[in-house]
């Protein structure tokens, strides 16, 4: 099962939409979404702190600030032609 992590924090309005953006594609893409609160955690804030929320598929860097529901289609299907 392919894994979307989206890296969030407390209060993060574009975190909110980048999320319910990902639950409206979870059914028909087949993926699970784990969602990982930087809020107090000094390394994944200075990783991703101005970027939030960042988005990765199976581990792997997709993109941050928006989720883009074409963008993020094309680059599911490539991230699982390429396992």
């Amino acid at each position: 099962m392919t894994i979307v992590t989206i890296y969030s924090r407390t209060g993060c309005h574009l975190c909110e939409d980048a999320l319910k953006v990902l639950e409206s594609l979870k059914d028909e893409l087949d993926f699970e979404i784990s969602e990982v609160m930087i809020d107090g955690d000094e390394e994944l804030q200075r990783l991703y702190g101005e970027q939030i929320p960042v988005t990765h598929i199976d581990g792997i860097h997709h993109d941050y600030w928006r989720v883009d529901p074409e963008r993020f289609r094309s680059s599911l299907e490539k991230h699982r032609r390429h396992q």
